[in-house]
């Protein structure tokens, strides 16, 4: 039997006073937790739902999200993270996708719950803060059960633990199932990562629905180290809490990080605690990164991973002398970069990255028509573009849906991204191509500037095309915005720019 939920009955048995979870002003010990972790199984008993069956979520940060996270999985039950950023029509699509019986969510949602209230295909409705209707009360619920466990569920290595649904950034979302081995591998390969013990503090600043999450709770919990939670992302606030908790292990998208360095609140005495800052989610661009070393030396990690199931980490030694990469496989991981024709490149050269290790997905939930696809012959086909140096360093160059086709020639927006984000007056940027008459696609530049920037869109771009390394580089246009657009894990939506440029006028200052 492999189960995972017995992680929070353990840590409450041989550490109960330890702190587990902080969440604002809450600090719950492993006691307290485990006890909140076990009755809300019991609830969910109580409610009819049994091994196999899916809860979806649709919570922002909260206390209650992690402890229905440990509660699903102990019972046997799979848990489906939603975002409450879904509108009607998507949450309804996902629900009836994942075939979810139960739904635990907000007052907020409310409203979006209405609009479709004929067609959700759940049972259960509860919602953690007071009902609506006939929407249970789970606060209220809970306090009518007892203190304990239910009976131990019986769950095996391949029993499923979760549907992770793709936060849809190059097309409808897919159902990414994981077993409870993989959750395994998930706790015990990256504790080891990322140096962590029963002594370290991990931060979570970003959406907890967001399956690169799991990257550093998975550790966390099966160490019995202290999680905590910020309700929503504010590099100021973050700031205060790495100080304040000594936080010693944190994870970011490069737009929070961005965010943490050029907040009026940054200080590398307030961060000192830290020992592990980790970007993953998009590449970080090569300028932030060697800022991020200077200030706070040998504590920068960078995991390259997707949720399918393949992982390159940059470890923290290696962060200066193989800058630019997006680091090595770990051990058990296998990777290849693949040619069109299928054959192997050799270092050096650019092909698809193709990967495998024991944290593949079981597939994607009931479409074995892309699983196929995407898993040839046990190899999990990324559609990522990279290169390897002479020591099996992996360089990200792109995705294949990013390329930009221009005049017969690939073009890849990072390249043109690594120099426009060397410009002292640009805070992000990125690269996408539109559409162009003569050839076919040309680049195109957003830019968020930073505050104190005076600086014109036209300028920029002749600053950009001075210094690209090719005349096929060259922007056809730089637009100067006040916020990207981005899904509720903090990545940038290139795509909606593009279409949003493309039907719009001409970019100008």
């Amino acid at each position: 039997m492999l189960q995972l939920a017995t992680l929070v009955r353990h840590h409450s048995q041989y550490r109960p006073h330890q702190v587990a979870v902080v969440f604002e002003q809450e600090r719950l010990t492993w006691c307290q937790f485990a006890m909140r972790v076990g009755r809300c199984a019991r609830l969910l008993q109580w409610l009819g739902v049994r091994k196999g069956d899916r809860v979806a979520t649709v919570l922002s940060n909260c206390r209650e999200l992690l402890e229905i996270y440990w509660a699903v999985p102990s019972i046997g039950a799979v848990l489906v993270p939603l975002s409450p950023l879904l509108m009607a029509s998507g949450l309804a699509s996902l629900l009836r996708d994942s075939g979810a019986v139960c739904l635990i969510t907000q007052r907020t949602m409310a409203p979006v719950l209405s609009q479709v209230r004929d067609e959700l295909p759940v049972e259960r409705v509860l919602m953690i803060d007071g009902s609506i209707g006939d929407y249970a009360d789970y606060a209220a619920l809970l306090k009518t059960l007892p203190e304990e466990w239910p009976e131990p569920t019986s769950v095996s290595r391949d029993d499923l633990f979760n549907v992770m649904y793709t936060s849809g950034t190059t097309g409808l979302p897919k159902g990414i199932m994981h077993s409870h081995f993989v959750r395994a591998m998930y706790c015990t390969l990256f504790a080891s990562a990322w140096r962590m013990s029963p002594e370290s503090v991990v931060l979570h600043t970003g959406a907890i629905v967001f399956n690169g999450a799991f990257v550093t709770l998975m550790p966390c919990f099966y160490l019995g180290a202290r999680y905590v939670l910020q309700r929503q992302f504010d590099p100021d606030e973050a700031i205060e809490i790495i100080a304040r908790e000594r936080v010693t292990h944190t994870m970011m998208v490069p737009a929070q990080i961005i965010a943490l360095l050029n907040s009026p609140r940054f200080s590398v005495d307030k961060l000192a605690s830290l020992e592990m800052i980790l970007s993953l989610g998009a590449p970080l661009h090569q300028e932030h990164k060697d800022l991020l070393n200077r200030l706070l030396p040998d504590r920068f990690y960078e995991l390259y991973g997707l949720t399918e199931g393949f992982w390159t980490i940059l470890d923290k030694t290696q962060s200066l002398r193989k800058a630019g990469s997006v680091g090595a496989p770990p051990s058990f991981y296998t990777m290849r970069i693949v040619r069109e024709d299928g054959s192997d490149a050799p270092p050096g050269e650019i092909g698809e990255i193709v990967g495998r290790g024991p944290s593949l997905m079981s597939g994607y939930y009931g479409r074995p028509d892309l699983t196929d696809q995407a898993i040839r012959g046990g190899w999990l086909f990324t559609g990522d573009l990279g290169y390897t140096d002479g020591d099996g360093y992996l360089y990200l160059v792109d995705r294949k849906k990013d390329m930009i086709d221009s005049g017969g020639v690939k073009v890849y927006p990072r390249d043109i991204e690594e120099v426009a984000a060397r410009h002292p007056a640009v805070r992000e940027v990125a690269v996408f191509g539109v559409v162009h008459e003569k050839w076919g696609e040309t680049p195109v530049a957003a830019v968020i500037l930073r505050p104190d920037a005076v600086l014109s869109a036209s300028e920029l771009c002749d600053w950009i095309n001075e210094r690209v390394g090719a005349r096929y580089q060259r922007l056809h246009a730089v637009q100067i915005m006040d916020e990207f657009p981005r899904n509720a894990a903090g990545k940038t939506l290139k795509r909606t720019m593009r279409d949003a440029y493309q039907s719009g006028p001409s970019a100008a200052d």
